[in-house]
């Protein structure tokens, strides 16, 4: 007698998502549930995501961290995928997902993300492959504490990788790229307090131009042209918001 399936219930992580939700939610409708963590949504997210057949379960927001963890203790299902309300899962993906899903040797599985960005598609800078390990045998995973936002999976075990991609729609203007990033400052720096990182009076420059460097050179960021270019100097300007935050600590 044949096994069951490993039922996989594909998690989302909202709040004010409710121009994208339903489209992303399209793309989930193989897996055995569809749930919506919200963060206080007040533009009608939970509401479109019902309409859509997800349930919805309401938390207000701490750090990423710790809502994926909440998701992984609340949510029951042998397999937990997260996903973003801007990403959209392919059905190549979906396929490789529910083969490799029922497979032993692996606690959690990472993949590639193609990154829409400032109106084009990157093929570097960082942003390609992207790998993101977000399939998770529930009870074998959490996320690291100090990692408040740009999260880090800790599992029990190996790691698999797929070869199929996860799409993401990210920004497409330079001040919607900017907002975000300023958003996740003061998280990225609470992060590095965690884990101990002190700021020096010169750490918020030497750190942007170390990671501009490292967009336009090590991650080849020259290969997107103009996009990696304007996309190196944004994340300059990020890390350099981020250590003077460091310093001058605050926390909000």
């Amino acid at each position: 007698m044949t096994a069951p399936a490993p039922a996989i219930a594909a998690v989302v992580l909202t709040h004010n998502e409710a121009a994208r939700i339903a489209a992303c939610l399209e793309t989930l409708r193989w897996a055995d549930r569809m749930v919506v963590l919200d963060s206080e949504s007040q533009d009608g997210t939970a509401e479109a995501a019902r309409a859509a057949g997800a349930e919805v379960i309401g938390r207000a927001f701490s750090d990423f961290a710790e809502q994926r963890n909440h998701a992984l203790a609340e949510v029951e299902a042998q397999w937990i995928l997260f996903v973003d309300a801007d990403e959209q899962i392919t059905a190549e993906l979906a396929a490789e997902i529910r083969q490799c899903a029922g497979r032993e040797e692996f606690v959690a599985y990472a993949f590639p993300r193609r990154n829409r960005i400032l109106g084009g598609w990157l093929r570097a800078t960082g942003w390609y492959p992207d790998r993101q390990t977000r399939l998770l045998r529930r009870g074998s995973c959490r996320y690291a504490g100090d990692r408040p936002v740009h999260e880090v999976v800790e599992a029990d075990g190996p790691v698999g990788m797929l070869e199929n991609e996860m799409r993401h729609a990210g920004p497409d203007s330079v001040a919607e790229f900017r907002n975000r990033q300023r958003r996740y400052a003061a998280l990225a720096a609470e992060g590095l307090r965690r884990r101990g990182v002190r700021a020096g009076i010169h750490s918020p420059v030497t750190q942007a131009i170390r990671e501009f460097w490292r967009r336009m050179a090590d991650l080849r960021g020259y290969r997107d042209g103009w996009r990696g270019l304007v996309l190196s100097a944004l994340m300059a300007e990020h890390e350099f918001r981020v250590y003077r935050r460091l310093r001058s600590g605050r926390r909000h």
